[in-house]
């Protein structure tokens, strides 16, 4: 790829940068530091949902190389190509529709590149000036080279042609990046308004407990949704809760959860058999079954803290939609707006748990802190 377009490229990510970056800079909030961090977690929620769309729409490959489009910075310039592979194959990978939408998630995902390349300078800045833990560099820093590592996959999820585990993986970085963003965004809130511990070491430690699992659970069945996704196993199960009629259907494991193989292949490069897709969707909602009771018994027990109470309500109600979207996906065969919403909840819930896990150990850290009422004597009580 020749320099300028690289260049072009560049200009292009400080740009979509340049927006948020300003809004920040002009905002009434003292804590512009605070401020750049939530607007980086908005704007990589955004991007999971839109990069949802990209997978969901097929236009993966609607730019067949990276980081440009054909070598070029944008579809306008690459309009020739992209036009004559969309008429050799009209219904094909590339299109003029799908060129844009590929381009302008890889527009968004270096802005927020951008973004975060400025909140860790701002940090390792504000960090070597006042050595206020506000500015600990620590997460900028991995957020630096999580992105560095997700660009990385996101070039292989091109060049490699949407290889599943390839792809899964992207998810899940994804999804990672959020989670660590909404951690250091949960950190900044509790240092500008620290707040009383709400209740017993021992009541906050269950909680706490349960958060991590939720974490855990979540993580797998979001792998799991990926692995759904990327092979195209959605509709591989047609109704509910029976699957193709039966409790336990005809199902492929070996070839269904082999990781490294093209996609809509066998590791051997035979086409991938229906039994494996079925594998892979039954799995997967099998699976979702327990993290609903989990995530649900995890915001029950957080219910009674009055500093956890928030995001435990809206656990509580975003699980139960991203349930009923679940079912939706299936009864509806697969709309694309019900299936997007569903990767949005994901997200969402990716979000919650991850604010839910900091501000039960905050409670939890704060609570062991707390000095311990002292006895009350023998004497007072036999008056």
């Amino acid at each position: 790829m020749q320099t300028a377009t690289l260049l072009q490229l560049g200009a292009i990510g400080l740009l979509a940068a340049s927006l948020p970056l300003a809004m920040v800079w002009m905002s009434a909030d003292a804590n512009k530091y605070r401020k750049l961090v939530w607007v980086a977690v908005f704007l990589t929620f955004d991007l999971i949902v839109f990069g949802g769309f990209t997978r969901l729409t097929d236009s993966g490959l609607g730019c067949p190389d990276w980081p440009g489009c054909y070598g070029l910075a944008n579809p306008f310039l690459a309009h020739e190509q992209i036009s004559a592979a969309e008429q050799l194959m009209p219904h094909g990978p590339v299109t003029v529709v799908k060129a844009w939408i590929e381009m302008i998630h890889r527009y968004l995902a270096m802005g927020i590149g951008v973004l975060i390349m400025a909140l860790m300078a701002t940090a390792w800045v504000q960090w070597r000036r006042t050595r206020s833990q506000t500015f600990a560099p620590a997460i900028p820093t991995a957020l630096f080279l999580f992105v560095c590592v997700q660009g990385a996959f996101g070039a292989w999820t091109v060049t490699m042609k949407l290889q599943p585990v390839i792809v899964t993986i992207h998810l899940l970085l994804g999804m990672g990046l959020l989670a660590l963003l909404a951690w250091l965004g949960g950190r900044a809130d509790y240092l500008v308004k620290p707040q009383a511990p709400g209740g017993s070491p021992a009541a906050l430690r269950r909680v706490r407990t349960l958060a991590i699992a939720s974490a855990a659970l979540l993580l797998v069945q979001i792998a799991l949704g990926g692995w759904v996704s990327t092979n195209y196993a959605t509709l591989a199960c047609s109704d509910f809760p029976l699957c193709n009629g039966k409790l336990v259907p005809e199902m492929d494991f070996e070839h269904g959860f082999t990781l490294w193989r093209e996609l809509g292949k066998t590791a051997a490069g035979h086409y991938l058999p229906f039994s494996a897709l079925t594998a892979i969707h039954w799995v997967h909602r099998n699976f979702a079954l327990v993290v609903v009771v989990v995530l649900g018994l995890t915001a029950w027990r957080a219910w009674p803290h009055a500093a956890l109470r928030p995001t435990a309500r809206y656990v509580a109600i975003v699980l139960a939609l991203q349930t009923a979207s679940g079912l939706a996906t299936i009864y509806f065969s697969f709309p694309l707006a019900i299936a997007v919403l569903h990767n949005a909840g994901a997200a969402l819930l990716v979000l919650l748990v991850t604010m839910l896990n900091y501000k039960s150990k905050y409670q939890l850290d704060i609570a062991l802190r707390a000095p311990a009422r002292a006895p009350v004597p023998a004497e007072i009580h036999s008056r």
